[in-house]
């Protein structure tokens, strides 16, 4: 049978018609699946990036402790990995302070008991810097666990806007898990970070006087600046604390007549502003939960006392990542400002370095080092930047 004639009765229909119709059906139909299966192969590439990232976290924190760890070491640091605390309810909010206080106060005990587990061995300032290690690791470790969530969900959904909306996260996912990975580093090696300028301004500031230690791993030096008295306080170092800054502050307020608050920490800076630059205004200078704020601030306003804050601006990547050069310079221009501020004011002062103490030091000796320590590290970070981009060229060509 001819079946050009019965073709013919339609029109004039060319077989490229045709096979554009079939291919249109087949897209029409297939299209989703196409991008969906696209997206996940993605998607796929990132989950295991950051599943390799996170391994590299816990093999750093694991080699701190031991060059040769034995199985039973791994499985532990795998183990607490997994470790999460759970906010207390705020439906309530009276109390939810003292509640969040206390259930912080607990993780912080729990890393301790850990630490002094696995790396009976170390210092108190190595123990310090390895419980900040692990913070990181456990940080990486969560993000790495929830894209591999995604990803599998997306996988047996074949659920296109939960693709789009995770493919359009990645570049910030991964932004934020590179930095964790570069922290999880430098904090368990006892490196500065860009969070521990607020530490690295009070160390200046205290200069050669030799700080007292107080309960809540925080140090107070007391001296005279521009002819005022002055008490600065900072977490102590070098290993990597917080620090109970605000139960500290505190009590020393309760006992002292304090005319003014001074707080200087690490801010986060919106896009196009340069790292480095710093900034002036009111208010306690101090990120977290916001349990050592609300200490601060509850008992200035009883007494009426003077808040002001001093920050240098840094991404949030950039904060907890090995210390900016931008950000070391900025640090002598916070100290002058704020001894501009102390020459102005009255009564005696409370200087609050906020932060963490990782890699810094408690007085001007310490701030050398510190200082010392950022150039050799950033000088490190470079040298081996330069020959990882070196090897991948030589991979690439077949050098």
């Amino acid at each position: 049978m001819d079946i050009l004639p019965i073709i013919s009765q339609f029109g004039d229909i060319s077989i490229g018609n045709i096979l554009w119709l079939v291919f249109f059906m087949f897209f029409m139909l297939f299209y989703s699946r196409i991008i969906v299966t696209q997206m996940l192969w993605k998607l796929e590439q990132t989950a295991e990036n950051l599943e390799e990232l996170t391994d590299k976290g816990k093999k750093i924190v694991t080699k701190k402790v031991s060059k040769n760890p034995g199985k039973q070491l791994r499985d532990s640091i795998n183990n607490f990995l997994e470790f999460f605390m759970i906010q207390p309810v705020s439906l309530d909010p009276y109390g939810i302070v003292k509640k969040i206080e206390h259930v912080v106060n607990l993780e912080e005990n729990r890393f301790k008991y850990f630490v002094d587990n696995i790396a009976p061995h170390m210092d108190k300032e190595s123990q310090a810097n390895l419980m900040m290690g692990l913070s990181g690791a456990i940080s990486l470790n969560q993000i790495a666990k929830i894209v591999r969530h995604y990803v599998e969900t997306i996988r047996k959904t074949k659920n296109l806007q939960l693709a789009m909306v995770l493919q359009m996260q990645v570049p910030l996912i991964e932004r934020i898990a590179k930095a964790l990975y570069s922290g999880t580093e430098a904090l368990t090696n006892g490196w500065p970070i860009g969070d521990a300028a607020g530490n690295l301004v009070a160390a200046r500031m205290i200069d050669d006087e030799k700080p007292k230690e107080m309960e809540g791993e925080v140090v107070v030096a007391r001296k005279r600046i521009r002819g005022k008295q002055v008490v600065v306080m900072k977490a102590k170092g070098p290993g990597g604390r917080l620090g109970k800054l605000g139960k500290v502050a505190e009590n020393i307020i309760a006992r002292e007549k304090i005319s003014k608050i001074i707080s200087i920490d690490a801010m986060g800076k919106l896009e196009g502003e340069k790292t480095g630059s710093t900034a002036e205004g009111i208010g306690v200078a101090i990120g977290g939960v916001g349990v050592d704020r609300a200490y601060i601030e509850d008992i200035a306003v009883k007494k009426n006392i003077p808040l002001d804050s001093f920050v240098i601006k840094m991404s949030d990547e950039e904060a907890i990542q090995p210390m900016k050069i931008e950000i070391l310079s900025a640090v002598k221009n916070i100290v002058k400002s704020v001894e501009e501020d102390i020459a102005k004011s009255r009564g005696k002062i409370l200087v609050i370095g906020v932060g963490n103490s990782a890699g810094i030091g408690n007085n001007k000796k310490g701030a050398d080092e510190s200082e010392k320590l950022i150039k050799n590290v950033l000088k490190t970070l470079k040298e081996r930047k330069k020959k990882e981009k070196k090897n991948r060229w030589q991979w690439l060509f077949g050098g």
